[in-house]
């Protein structure tokens, strides 16, 4: 039974509550229990809310009964502790942090909580989001649900293996350079970043602040629009329109290399989009410099909320950290000042790419997921860095201050590949129509990992 339910939609359980065919407490024990049997192999939560869910589903079972219930009543959702929730640590992915209980709900949260969802526990993060991976020094690594020895990505990346195994109908993430993204793509699900503003989180945490979103992570584009729903508090109805659309398509953003198998598989994407009646011509956006920007603003914050902590407690924060820390002590002012000067005429030169197009189209992810521990240290041949090599397509869009998703593709070597739409700030609608109407094109086949997630 347990399982039957894992498998079920939003729009599916909130039908089945409707018709009182399904209670959402039986679905809460239903995920618990498959949370008990798998997440050993996968880490992919580090505190479950066993009691506050079973409440909160009995709430929603009373609300269905009285015709009240609200858009994410009696949904299991799993939330990345990057996020306050009032009595439930919140570690940010820090030794730093390990059992400290937050106060009150962050505003995110608070309109999670008011739209009925049921929130299962907080999933594992990088330390303060800092890393593409899933690895902190509160325990094991975050693993892949389609290869336990490879990683899921990260920073989200908790919340990205949680859905994928069906350890939770949908996830809740944030996505500063990549962090909701990445780990959709290496799972094989959708995740969504949306434009800058839409999904606040008032009173929360501080990291990546200037291109930082909290964005959802699902199965399917149809969960996510109910969840980004809930986050933003407004409505992504189905139905922007259908008229064809400019797509650039850049298969190699800056030039840098792309993994054969990612590479086809984006290619074929390209093609789909192309069978959908849009018009995909090749381009190139103007990325170039956007390391200039995101690398000083993200170490300026860091030093300022967290400097103190690398002459308080260095023994408690990753090697990452300590590194990032240090270089952000010794940064240059001027580079920040220059930072800071340079943002606004990068968004410019986006937002008019813009104009001759309506989305871009790019990888996700340069690799499949790799093993966990390691980093790609090539790629076809050519040297790439540790630190953003594996996954350099992501981060200039927040720089960017647009609209990005990751839709699943494809397989490499029976890995996931994701497709990277990107659309102009405020264009959130009509980029989840495309992502939809690709993702029932493209359909995408998941039976290898739901066979091992029975």
């Amino acid at each position: 039974m347990a399982d039957d339910l894992s498998v079920l939609s939003v729009a599916k359980l909130i039908r089945a509550y409707r018709d009182r065919t399904l209670s959402p407490v039986d679905v809460a024990e239903a995920l618990f229990e498959r949370i008990a049997r798998y997440d050993g192999a996968l880490h992919s939560y580090v505190e479950l809310t066993r009691d506050l869910a079973l409440a909160q589903a009995r709430e929603a079972e009373r609300a269905y009964a009285a015709g009240e219930a609200q858009a994410l009543a009696g949904i299991p959702v799993s939330i990345k502790d990057a996020f306050h929730v009032a009595g439930v640590p919140t570690t940010l992915g820090s030794e730093v942090y390990r059992g400290l209980a937050a106060k009150g709900d962050s505003g995110l949260v608070r309109r999670l909580r008011a739209s009925g969802a049921v929130f299962l526990g907080k999933t594992n993060t990088a330390e303060f989001g800092q890393s593409g991976t899933t690895d902190n020094l509160l325990g094991a690594d975050a693993a892949n649900p389609w290869d336990t020895a490879r990683t899921p990505g990260g920073s989200s990346g908790g919340g990205a293996a949680s859905v994928a195994a069906r350890l939770a109908t949908v996830a809740v993430g944030s996505d500063g350079g990549g962090s909701v993204r990445i780990p959709a793509a290496f799972t094989g699900i959708f995740g969504y970043k949306p434009s800058p503003g839409l999904c606040k989180d008032e009173n929360g945490f501080r990291g990546m602040s200037e291109f930082v979103a909290a964005g959802p992570m699902a199965r399917s584009v149809a969960d996510a629009r109910v969840l980004l729903g809930a986050l933003a508090d407004t409505r992504f109805e189905r139905g922007a329109g259908k008229k064809p659309l400019r797509v650039c398509y850049c298969p190699a953003p800056e030039g840098r290399p792309v993994e054969a198998g990612v590479a086809a598989a984006v290619a074929n994407a390209a093609r789909v989009l192309q069978s959908l009646g849009h018009e995909v011509e090749e381009g190139h956006p103007p990325l170039e410099g956007w390391g200039d920007i995101f690398g000083p603003l993200v170490l300026e914050e860091e030093h300022r909320e967290r400097g103190h902590l690398l002459k308080l407690c260095p023994e408690k924060l990753t090697r990452y950290e300590r590194s990032a820390l240090r270089a952000a002590v010794t940064m240059d002012p001027a580079e920040v000042r220059r930072a800071r000067e340079l943002l606004p005429g990068f968004r410019g030169r986006l937002a008019a790419y813009f104009d001759s197009c309506d989305l871009v189209l790019t990888p996700t992810t340069a690799v499949p997921p790799f093993p966990l521990g390691d980093r790609p240290k090539t790629i076809r041949g050519v040297a790439v860095d540790w630190l953003w090599g594996a996954f350099p397509f992501t981060a200039p869009f927040n720089v960017g201050g647009v609209a990005a998703a990751t839709v699943p593709c494809g397989l490499t070597d029976g890995l996931p590949v994701g497709v990277q739409l990107v659309a102009r700030a405020g264009s959130d609608r009509l980029l989840l129509d495309v992502c939809e109407d690709f993702e029932e094109a493209i359909a995408f086949n998941r039976s290898r990992l739901d066979s091992m997630w029975k």
